[in-house]
């Protein structure tokens, strides 16, 4: 039952930016399969009513279908696409952004043992699961609340905590819980992820990313790669490549300009690597968004 009311819930209340009158809640509907397209992820949990999507990070390949969803835990450089959606049947999802400091006051909150034991290693910056019946209708009286505006204000922060409560004891909660540790090995790879997208035109060395992230290189290379799926370098090649498109969306004919803004001193070399990317050199790449111009994938569904 809470799927058949989640699928009508967000059929109903669905705008064409997909915001809602609830903070940092999205709703979509899309009704055809699309290209991939890349975009950030966002810090975000995202369900899926109805359709399916894929989404690739790096050489990852991540799928989810009705009733499952998809967690982010880093602002990351993804590509994504809805395999399943139509007219008579479109896509349907919802997202919530999630806060660090939230993570971190529910954290603080929970009793010994109420949270799972922590595994080895660093989790992926994104990971995929099958909804459970108790966070399907934590969201689902979420989206009620688009039908209640009067208990919206009071109702809508306690039932966000829920959701996130559900997300921390989940099969993926160490994702989550990282997100609120100022001191996890993913909140140090989230400064190190910031500093390169806010630098991104600029060379840098690794050694010194690492070390203002707080880690030495061996262990910034090691939890880096279990984050993003990348290195460094191909992380900062993502983010130079999709901020070229986002400005050849709004300059098509300045190509050797918009290389160089986003840092390649080498048009070749820019417009060989863009193709790679994206399947086009960025002349005619440029064209067809400017004839397609539409809402970004990214990991919302």
């Amino acid at each position: 039952m809470s799927l058949d009311e989640f699928r009508t819930l967000v059929a109903r209340h669905v705008r064409p930016d997909w915001t809602t009158a609830i903070d940092g809640v999205l709703i979509s509907k899309v009704d055809r399969p699309d290209p991939p397209a890349p975009s950030m992820s966002g810090t975000v949990l995202a369900v899926i009513a109805q359709g399916a999507k894929r989404l690739a990070l790096g050489e990852r390949v991540f799928e989810y279908g009705p009733g499952q969803y998809l967690v982010a835990s880093v602002d990351l450089p993804v590509t994504g696409q809805f395999t399943q959606a139509d007219a008579e049947e479109p896509a349907l999802g919802f997202g919530l952004t999630l806060e660090p400091s939230a993570v971190a006051e529910l954290l603080l909150q929970a009793g010994p043992g109420d949270t799972p034991r922590a595994g080895g290693g660093t989790p992926s910056g994104i990971a995929v699961s099958d909804a459970t019946p108790a966070l399907l209708d934590a969201v689902v009286r979420l989206l009620r609340l688009l039908d209640e505006p009067r208990d919206r204000a009071v109702l809508a922060p306690l039932f966000k905590r829920e959701i996130l409560w559900r997300l921390i004891t989940s099969d993926q909660g160490a994702t989550v819980r990282q997100l609120g540790l100022a001191d996890s090995s993913l909140s140090h790879v989230s400064r190190a992820v910031r500093w390169i997208r806010e630098h991104y035109a600029q060379p840098f060395r690794v050694e010194d990313v690492a070390r203002q992230s707080g880690m030495s290189v061996s262990a910034f290379y090691r939890n880096f790669q279990a984050v993003t799926a990348m290195s460094p370098i191909q992380f900062q090649k993502q983010i130079r490549l999709q901020e070229a498109r986002l400005l050849l969306a709004t300059h098509p004919g300045d190509i050797t300009a918009v290389g160089h803004r986003v840092g390649y001193d080498n048009p070749s070399q820019f417009s060989r690597e863009y193709r790679r990317q994206f399947g086009a050199p960025p002349s005619r790449d440029a064209a067809r968004l400017q004839s397609t111009l539409r809402t970004p994938a990214g990991a919302l569904p």
